[in-house]
């Protein structure tokens, strides 16, 4: 399991759409255009593989951090909000 973190800058609305609904099938949006959570790597993979193809590269930029344990630490969040934390349980 890792810990990611992905933020984009999509200059056409419509990919930005198509891109931000797949980051939100599987992160958290924790700003705009910056998602994060926990991703088993397969599923980061998988993710990777379903946004790639959205993007214009001349135009776009993408960019996946994946953050070790004593990385994620040490990461400061100032004013409002947290890091997202995965709840050990989840209701469905």
């Amino acid at each position: 399991m890792a810990y990611v973190v992905v933020a984009y800058d999509i200059r056409e609305n419509s990919r930005r759409l198509r891109v931000s609904k797949a980051l939100l099938s599987a992160l958290d949006r924790v700003q705009r255009s910056v998602y994060e959570g926990e991703l088993e790597e397969q599923h980061l993979e998988r993710l990777r593989g379903r946004l790639l193809p959205l993007l214009e590269p001349a135009e776009d930029t993408l960019r996946i951090y994946t953050l070790c344990a004593t990385c994620r630490q040490r990461v400061e969040v100032h004013g409002r909000g947290g890091l997202v934390e995965d709840p050990d349980v989840w209701i469905v």
